[in-house]
Order: C-alpha cells, then sequence, then structure tokens
C-alpha cells in the first residue's frame, strides 16, 4: 500500500471512530429512556412506533421533520465551524436574531424589486449582520484574550433585547398587536418543496452549505489553518499562521451561518421578523453540532435526527401517553454520552497545569 492510501486511511479512521461513538450515544440514550418509560407505566415499543409515525407517517409529517430540521441544521453548521477552529461559539441565538431582523429590515426596503434581487441582498446583509456580532467576539478573544464564551452570551441578550425593541417600537407593524414587522410579501418568500409546508428551498441551500464546508476543509488551505488552530495553537502560530486573523475570522463566518437560521425562518416559514420566534435554536444548535462530531455531514444527520423527535413528539405523546419532555431528556441523554470524553480528556488535559 503507497503512502497516499495510508495517509486516506488515516484520516478516514477518526472520522469513522467518531461516528461509532455518535451512534452509541444515540443507542445508550435509547436504551436509558427505554427503562425510564417502563419505570413509568409507559410501553417503550409503542412510544417509539407512534414517534416515527408522526415524523414519517404521512407526506406532510415528513415535510413537517425537514422543516424542523432546516434551522437544526444552519445553527449546527455554524457551531461546527467555530468548534473546528477551537472556538466556542454560544452567541449564535443573538446572531440569528440580529441576522433575520437585518435581512427583514432590508427586504422591506427594496420592496417592488427583482425577487432574486431583494433575496441575495436580504441574505447578504443578513450575514454581513450575524458576521459582526461573530467577529466582535473573535477580535475580542484575538486581541485582548477574553474569554468568547462570556462575550458571546452578553451579546445574546443585547442582540435579542434589541431586535424586541425594534418590533415593539419603530419596526412594529401599526395595523398587529403582535410584536412583529409589517409581512416581506409572499413574492419575495422562498420555494416550497411542497405546498403548504413549511419544507422550502432553505433545505436545498443547507445541504449546499455542508457540502460546501466539508470541501473547504478538507480541500483549503484556509481550512487547513483554521483546523490547525483548533488542534493546536501554540504550534499553529509556531508554523506561522496568522492566529489573530483567524481567530476573529472564524468567529465571523460562525456568526453569518447563524444568522442564516433566522433569515431562512422569516423568508421559509413566517414571513415577518416575530419577536421570540426562536424556540433555542442557537442553544440546541451546539448539541447537534457535538452530535454531529463537528463534520459537516455529520451535523445534517444529527439535525434530522432532532427533527424527527421534534416532529413525533406530540404523536407519541398522543398515542402512547409519553409526555413531549420525554423528548428533551433523550436529547440531553445523547449529548451527555458523546460530550462526557470529551469533558474526561479536557480534564485530564488541565489536570497536569492546575497541580503545576
Amino acid at each position: 500500500m503507497g503512502v497516499k492510501g495510508k495517509n486516506k486511511i488515516h484520516m478516514v479512521l477518526p472520522e469513522l471512530q467518531n461516528l461509532l461513538l455518535s451512534a452509541i450515544a444515540i443507542v445508550l440514550s435509547l436504551l436509558i429512556t427505554t427503562v425510564i418509560m417502563l419505570f413509568s407505566g409507559y410501553h417503550p415499543l409503542e412510544a417509539f412506533l407512534a414517534l416515527l409515525d408522526g415524523a414519517f407517517g404521512s407526506k406532510n409529517s415528513m415535510a413537517t421533520t425537514l422543516g424542523k430540521t432546516i434551522p437544526l441544521v444552519f445553527v449546527g453548521l455554524a457551531c461546527a465551524y467555530s468548534n473546528k477552529g477551537g472556538l466556542f461559539n454560544i452567541g449564535c441565538e443573538g446572531q440569528l436574531y440580529i441576522g433575520g431582523l437585518a435581512a427583514t429590515v432590508t427586504a422591506l426596503q427594496m420592496q417592488g424589486l427583482p425577487k432574486l434581487s431583494v433575496l441575495v441582498v436580504s441574505f447578504g446583509i443578513g450575514m454581513l449582520a450575524g458576521g459582526l456580532a461573530g467577529g466582535v467576539v473573535g477580535f475580542l478573544k484575538a486581541k485582548l484574550n477574553i474569554n468568547e464564551v462570556l462575550v458571546a452570551i452578553m451579546l445574546n441578550y443585547i442582540l435579542k433585547l434589541f431586535a424586541s425593541y425594534c418590533v415593539h417600537g419603530p419596526l412594529q407593524d401599526p395595523e398587529s398587536s403582535v410584536a412583529q414587522t409589517v409581512a416581506i410579501g409572499d413574492n419575495y418568500m422562498l420555494t416550497k418543496l411542497i405546498p403548504k409546508s413549511q419544507l422550502t428551498t432553505a433545505l436545498i441551500i443547507g445541504i449546499i452549505l455542508a457540502i460546501l464546508l466539508y470541501l473547504f476543509f478538507s480541500k483549503t488551505r484556509a481550512g487547513f489553518n483554521i483546523r490547525a488552530v483548533g488542534e493546536n495553537g501554540t504550534a499553529a502560530q509556531a508554523s506561522g499562521i496568522g492566529m489573530t486573523w483567524t481567530v476573529i475570522m472564524t468567529m465571523a463566518v460562525s456568526g453569518a451561518l447563524a444568522a442564516l437560521t433566522g433569515i431562512t425562518e422569516v423568508f421559509g416559514k413566517t414571513g415577518k421578523f416575530i419577536d421570540g420566534f426562536s424556540s433555542g435554536y442557537g442553544f440546541t444548535g451546539i448539541a447537534v453540532a457535538v452530535l454531529g462530531r463537528n463534520h459537516p455531514v455529520g451535523v445534517l444527520l444529527s439535525a434530522l435526527l432532532f427533527g424527527i423527535m421534534e416532529s413525533g413528539a406530540m404523536k407519541m405523546s398522543y398515542v402512547a401517553g409519553v409526555s413531549t419532555s420525554m423528548i428533551k431528556v433523550m436529547q440531553g441523554l445523547v449529548i451527555l454520552f458523546v460530550a462526557t470524553p470529551e469533558l474526561v480528556s479536557f480534564i485530564k488535559g488541565r489536570g497536569g497545569k492546575i497541580d503545576g
């Protein structure tokens, strides 16, 4: 076997190992959830079958499942992108709000123009807004070594409250008592893949984006630099990689990707910016990225799994009587089993520094 063949094997093995770990985490979470259901007097098989039926039992059910998957794809990719660079973007929630708001305002200012022009400019402005929010976090981390988690948490509150102020005040639809903007118009909405559903071309955009990110990290110098910084910042800096620029741009791009979550919610589902439209996508995205092992394809599959659980929860509750809260338990268990080995490794790695 040649050197190239051996290198490919060395590259593939870690990915297969990560895939196996995620699969084991899912199986363990299902087993523990089954035990909890049994002790609570429910029938696990009936519950899981109802869950799957709720997610895939009909054409509309499948559309709903994929519709719930879409925002998790974008926010999962955003978290995975920053994680690749060794940075933790917990600010996706604020970034998706400001991105969605900026895109909505842009579209409202471009009424009457061709659809493609409005979509391109609105998406661009929205991503720029999210990118700037992420870039601020990266700048403070790179220049002042301020922990990105603390800054991102504070920005979450600032951006969400700013968006809320806007739709309660200057940008509120004067004909509505709800905190929301004027509708952007049906002619500027993303095309529905299935009529009267929330499944739009945003899903195709998400899949294409995942493929592009895979190629970016595996085939480009910039992608290699980000991975190098994430794996060993000291060695990356010694090799000549610009740490400051890499950190800032990693967080900026992550913020732009997170903004797509809010943008596609407005242009794909609500048609207007509504205060509190996110059900915590920014935080769920962290879990999606962790389960997907920060791999673009893994994120797609992880987002689909979460979409299935969210979509089928009501049917499981109706048929088997199991509370929809059980879905949150399942999701929590999955993340617990995936994250625990990483946490143990981190603690062991920090142990020497603490003792020293």
